[in-house]
């Protein structure tokens, strides 16, 4: 299965991501690429689409081949408005299923000026690659090895349908982080967790030993999270799921605005379940900007 981690940058480093009754999940055979989150920020382990093995890498097929329920597409498309056929497999697709990701633009935070920048494998995989072979960031996302590993990893997100856009955390230009946005209700986590329609998953892994360990995952995870809410009107929830060993990571999400919201058992790990709420983004902001 896909690595079932979502690495998420915390002030340690980064790395997060895993999976409650609400309209239709994906059903549990054909969901498939459960993953977490974490990797505090001096390294961090996001498991989103892992291909380690060949049952993972399966599990990961399944989810990216899976045809949404009736049920889902009906729904999504009477919070459409109805403008979209809700038999037609394909007119879910053919929206992005997380709203160009690649257009949400950058961000300024306290730490310089950020944007997420869809991953090209010809421009990105050696980078990524080597990232991934940092020793502090292969013990969670477990795909250290020759570039082709990185390779396995990437493309059946960016040949899937768009249910998980794997991208550079580029800040003041210089790409740093590594990051997967991905849809929590289409995803093996919803099995794990009371999933409501377009809940919206993020994974994390820091590149660089110079930028972990100084704050910089709570305040990227707090930026991308903004970014989530302010360009998925739909996505009422961020989540993420950290290694409950990662004690950085999870101090990271809870810097970030995440509450801890349960214990999961995942494939490979036993993860925090951490929840970002829409409802209480005013709260959080006034509380910073005491």
């Amino acid at each position: 299965m896909p690595p079932t981690d979502a690495s998420t940058d915390a002030d340690t480093t980064p790395t997060a991501a895993s999976h409650t009754p609400a309209p239709p999940a994906p059903p549990a055979e054909n969901a498939e690429k459960a993953e977490g989150a974490e990797n505090a920020e001096g390294a961090e382990s996001a498991e989103h689409s892992r291909s380690s093995d060949g049952a993972d890498s399966a599990d990961f097929q399944d989810t990216l081949d899976l045809r949404l329920p009736d049920e889902l597409l009906a729904l999504i498309a009477e919070q459409d408005g109805g403008h979209r056929l809700a038999a037609d497999p394909t007119a879910l697709t053919e929206h992005d299923l997380l709203d160009d990701v690649g257009e949400w633009g950058p961000v300024t935070t306290p730490s310089g000026v950020f944007q997420l920048v869809p991953v090209r494998v010809e421009r990105d995989l050696a980078l990524i690659s080597r990232w991934m072979n940092d020793p502090a960031v292969a013990a969670f996302w477990e795909l250290a090895g020759p570039d082709t590993v990185t390779a396995d990893h990437l493309s059946p997100q960016l040949d899937g349908d768009g249910r998980s856009v794997p991208c550079l955390g580029v800040l003041d230009g210089a790409p740093m982080s590594y990051w997967e946005i991905y849809r929590a209700d289409l995803d093996p986590l919803a099995r794990h967790y009371p999933a409501r329609p377009h809940d919206t998953g993020i994974h994390l892994l820091i590149g660089g030993v110079a930028d972990r360990g100084r704050g910089l995952g709570t305040t990227l995870l707090t930026a991308v999270a903004d970014l989530v809410l302010d360009h998925r009107p739909r996505c009422a929830r961020v989540i993420a799921e950290p290694d409950l060993r990662n004690t950085p990571s999870v101090s990271a999400f809870l810097g970030a605005g995440f509450r801890f919201f349960a214990e999961v058992d995942l494939p490979d790990k036993r993860a925090a379940l951490m929840v970002r709420d829409r409802a209480l983004r005013n709260v959080l902001q006034a509380s910073h900007s005491l």
